[in-house]
């Protein structure tokens, strides 16, 4: 039984309040054989959907959690997913939809009745060069799953700052609430948005460079000193947190604007 079956049975008065309680406390864990517990109520406790990270995980047990978060949740989100990872999941697709985004090694895996309203939240993501893109990639994914606007803009770095300055102007236009900033190498480009925009700035620093300070601790260090007042950091290549904070700030942005004018 879902959350929506027992709040439903809630207000036909077929259950009692402390019916419901005991069993919406029953699906907030549910384990799948001996390797496997799943938080079946994230969505609704933090509105953030819970993630199957497939790296590390056998792709039979990584399909079988996806299923049961499917069929629970009506949708389930894979990270990280390999050849054989995808190979697995795509068997899926007897009963679900199955998209696969290869550039952001993700799998989403949906019931063929699911839908994410949309949330009115807008937020930009930009990358300064082509090989941040599957990182940023990973952001706009969690973004749409979270059911924010994504407004992309790739390839805008510092190397050729003249690039940034359309995009970032249209992206203004359009209002944004929050900007998403994907740099590898000495990661520049997030403390350069965040000195010109008067919204949250969350910079992702990625594992591209040479050498000494590659493997994205440069870019990570010099966005943690940043002079650039309102940039938050995660951690390297972390493209889903990003894009699940993102989100947060944004959906409770757009939530306000709409109670501002009912």
């Amino acid at each position: 039984m879902s959350v929506e079956n027992i709040l439903e049975k809630l207000r036909n008065g077929q259950i009692s309040i402390s019916e419901a309680k005991k069993k919406l406390t029953m699906l907030m864990v549910k384990n799948l054989g001996n390797y496997a517990k799943l938080d079946i109520n994230r969505n609704v406790r933090r509105k953030i959907p819970e993630l199957v990270f497939a790296e590390g995980k056998e792709p039979g047990e990584t399909s079988q959690i996806a299923a049961e978060l499917a069929k629970n949740n009506g949708r389930a989100i894979v990270t990280r997913v390999s050849r054989n990872h995808v190979k697995q999941l795509r068997k899926l697709s007897r009963t679900f939809k199955v998209e696969v985004h290869t550039k952001a090694k993700m799998v989403i895996v949906k019931r063929r009745d699911s839908a994410v309203p949309k949330s009115g939240g807008k937020v930009a993501v930009l990358t300064a060069g082509t090989a941040d893109i599957p990182v940023a990639e990973e952001t706009r994914l969690i973004l749409e799953e979270m059911g924010c606007t994504a407004y992309t803009a790739y390839d805008v770095g510092v190397g050729g700052l003249h690039r940034l300055f359309e995009p970032l102007h249209e992206m203004i236009r359009k209002g944004v609430d929050v900007f998403v900033v994907v740099a590898g190498m000495e990661g520049a480009l997030a403390s350069v948005v965040a000195g010109l925009v008067d919204c949250p700035v969350i910079g992702v620093p990625t594992s591209i460079g040479y050498g000494h300070g590659g493997k994205g601790e440069g870019a990570l260090m010099a966005m943690l000193q940043s002079c650039s007042l309102g940039l938050a950091v995660v951690n390297v290549d972390n493209g889903v947190g990003a894009g699940a904070l993102a989100s947060l700030i944004a959906n409770r942005i757009a939530e306000a604007r709409r109670n501002t004018s009912a």
